[in-house]
């Protein structure tokens, strides 16, 4: 049996304290046959939600788990998802990481300027089991998180899109302009060119673009296609601004509990979850379906003069600082070597 989303917040607080009062080891074995899972993203966002979709089936599959799965926000909304994991309310969950770069700061060296590059040319650098894999998740630790996997690698950068009315072509350009942004790393670096940032859901960005309540749009291709934004864009500027992973996410108090079927379960289908999430969206669904479609709809695509990444990296290094000073300097200049491949 399912429930729906205002069943579920009225009712997980109550349920979670009742088996507590049961004892860990009922609901342990609960754990063995039944486990509840969320995501935010709708299936329209094809390939951010390629992935996810793909370990439900994996993992409903096993004779292990019997998989509860709610995507599109249907049981929680982004911003209480971590907060139902860290509850125990629900068993796991896909996150994107820049909109918990802000609750959860070491992952913001999947949004910093100037790395995000390096990262996405790069995808064994956050591939399951690599140094900067298992660092982020020694810091994850600290606060009763463990990432399965954060789908093999970033997705695409970040670009600008911006509107016949208000085209950017360059960073120039940005003096003045309203900016839709939504990681904290883009819109520290934004601010800094003269826009003026704003944060808005993408479920209503299609609107905002059309009345010209905002200019321009940071924005990953997918939330172009899977919000029809191209009926209202008219420029993309190919400037690597951010980027961000979709990371799978247990408690680390959940990951200890698990049994051996269930963990051994878990594991399989995550490794596929990190082979083949961010590898098809990267190199098949955008090169093959959503650039072409860029394409047919006539935006014109600008290529980054050096002269901008040179600025861009300029002005990232104070992006760059601040969150190093949050994280720690051992533990940001550390996260960032082992992204720019400069440690191992």
């Amino acid at each position: 049996m399912t429930i729906d989303r205002r069943e579920f917040l009225q009712s997980s607080a109550a349920l979670f304290g009742a088996s507590l009062a049961f004892g860990l080891s009922a609901g342990a074995a609960l754990a063995e046959t039944k486990m509840t899972g969320v995501s935010y993203l709708p299936p329209s966002y094809k390939a951010l939600s390629y992935g996810s979709a793909g370990f439900v089936e994996r993992l409903n599959a096993s004779d292990a788990v019997t998989v509860d799965y709610y995507d599109s926000g249907k049981l929680l909304k982004a911003d209480e998802q971590l907060p139902a994991l860290r509850a125990g309310s629900i068993d796991f969950m896909f996150h994107t990481t820049s909109y918990v770069t802000r609750s959860i700061p070491i992952l913001g060296i999947t949004g910093l300027p100037g790395v995000v590059d390096a990262l996405y040319e790069n995808p064994d650098r956050l591939k399951k089991g690599s140094p900067l894999f298992n660092f982020i998740n020694e810091q994850l630790a600290e606060e009763d998180l463990y990432m399965v996997s954060m789908m093999g690698n970033i997705l695409e950068p970040e670009y600008i899109w911006s509107t016949e009315a208000a085209p950017v072509r360059s960073l120039d350009d940005l003096d003045g302009k309203k900016l839709r942004v939504v990681s904290f790393e883009a819109t520290k670096v934004v601010e800094g060119f003269g826009a003026a940032a704003v944060r808005i859901p993408s479920s209503e960005l299609y609107l905002a673009l059309q009345r010209n309540t905002v200019d321009a749009a940071v924005a990953n291709i997918s939330t172009v296609v899977g919000r029809s934004l191209q009926e209202q864009i008219d420029h993309v500027y190919k400037l690597p601004m951010t980027s961000f992973g979709i990371g799978l996410f247990v408690t680390t108090d959940k990951w200890a509990s698990m049994g051996e079927a269930e963990k051994a379960a878990f594991e399989e289908a995550a490794m596929w979850f990190d082979e083949h999430g961010a590898e098809h969206s990267n190199n098949s669904i955008y090169p093959d379906e959503y650039w072409p479609m860029m394409e047919e709809e006539g935006i014109e695509v600008i290529e980054p003069s050096e002269d901008d990444i040179a600025k861009l990296n300029q002005s990232a290094e104070d992006v760059r600082q601040a969150w190093i000073e949050e994280v720690g300097k051992d533990v940001g200049e550390r996260a960032i070597a082992l992204a720019l491949g400069e440690a191992s």
